[in-house]
Order: structure tokens, then sequence, then C-alpha cells
């Protein structure tokens, strides 16, 4: 499906995103020091990072720059969104590869995944999960990000955005049976960017509601156990 708008991707995207008086790139970068802050209290931050559905690339060097990954890998099942990938983010540090082309042998500490599941038809759900948790090592990480349907804010940029509007959103708890399901540990569920840029002096207060469902995304964070 995304190989057609792959040209377009992040023209449509920032106009669906320019609701909120944010760039594409405030959500990459937020939802990365997230991330970080969440691990650094009780993990040792990842060197080996699977960016699971990359599209173009953009999450890379975020995942590098803010999270210290040594390499990180990125698929997608879009050639021309991957095309796009190696084109701009490649370095000696981030590859980019179809699917098929990356088996998965328990080779990641963390799987990073933002905004994919919902593209994803939910009979295959559980096969994409069971890939995610045969690539990582045992204690291995996977941060799941997902937009929330239960945010109206969110509805409205899914319908502004030609490839989001037919998606099938799930729920922080869908997403929790799912992983649960698929053999994962939950560690934890953030709900995030609840105020728009008009509102940004709000922001701080974002950390101290972050377990409320208020915000526009949700992160689910979970392990592949060691039993």
């Amino acid at each position: 499906m995304f190989d057609r708008y792959a040209t377009e991707y992040d023209a449509a995207l920032s106009r669906g995103l320019s609701l909120s008086g944010e760039d594409k790139s405030f959500f990459a970068r937020r939802r990365v020091e997230w991330l970080r802050a969440c691990l650094s209290s009780s993990f040792a931050l990842p060197r080996q990072v699977l960016d699971f559905g990359c599209g173009t690339g953009s999450n890379a060097p975020w995942l590098l720059s803010l999270l210290g990954a040594q390499r990180v890998v990125g698929i997608d099942d879009s050639p021309k969104m991957l095309e796009i990938a190696r084109q701009t983010q490649a370095s000696d540090h981030a590859e980019f590869f179809a699917i098929d082309a990356c088996p998965a042998h328990g080779q990641f500490d963390l799987v990073f995944c933002n905004g994919v599941f919902h593209h994803i038809a939910p009979s295959q759900r559980a096969p994409a999960i069971d890939y995610v948790f045969h690539s990582l090592q045992i204690g291995g990480l996977f941060a799941f990000w997902e937009n929330s349907p239960w945010n109206p804010g969110t509805r409205w940029v899914m319908s502004r955005i030609p490839f989001d509007r037919d998606a099938i959103l799930l729920s922080a708890p869908q997403a929790r049976r799912l992983l649960r399901a698929g053999g994962f540990e939950i560690l934890r569920t953030d709900f995030l960017f609840i105020f728009p840029r008009i509102l940004n002096w709000l922001r701080p207060l974002e950390p101290f509601c972050a377990r409320l469902p208020f915000g526009a995304q949700y992160q689910v964070l979970c392990r592949k156990p060691s039993h």
C-alpha cells in the first residue's frame, strides 16, 4: 500500500500533523526521549535496535543519537519507502531491509515500532508480534507505540492523512492483550502528546499524566522473558 505514497509520505504526514502545530520530527524525537527516560533507571541502553516498519527511516537518527544505539536496522514491506530510507538515512550505523531479508534470529536488544500495527490487518497482527518476539534476545525490550483511538485529536489528524483514513486502530488494552498472547511481559503503558503547540506551556505536566488515557499516542513497553 505504501509504495504509492512513498514520495509524498512526509508531505502528507506533515499536513495532518499541522493541526497539532508541530512537525513529525517533534513527535519522533519526543518518542525516543520518552523511551530513553523509561530505560534509564532500570535497563541498559540498547546497542542493537530493530525499527519494525521503518518507513522512510526517519527514526534512525534519533535512535542513534538520543538512545545511543550502535546499530539500527530498519525493516519495511514497501520497496519504495526503503529506497528513500537508504538514500536519506543509511550510514555505517543504519541499514534498511525488506522484512523477508531480515530473518528473526534473536539478535536485537530492542525493537522499536511506531504507528505500524493500525496498518496491519487484525488477522496478521499475531504473526507480526511473533516476528518481533523472535527478533529479540532473551530479556530484550519492545517499545510498541500506537495512535490512541480514545483521543479525538488523533482521529481528526488521521482523517486528514490519505494512508491513515482506513486504518484500524487498536486501544492500549487491545495492544496489551496482543502482546501478552505473543509471549511478552508488560512493563508499563504511557500516554503522550496531550497538549498541542498552542498549549505548550502545559507540556511539563505530561509526565504526571502519562498513566491516564489522554494522550494522542501510547507506548506499551514490554520484555521478552527469560522463561
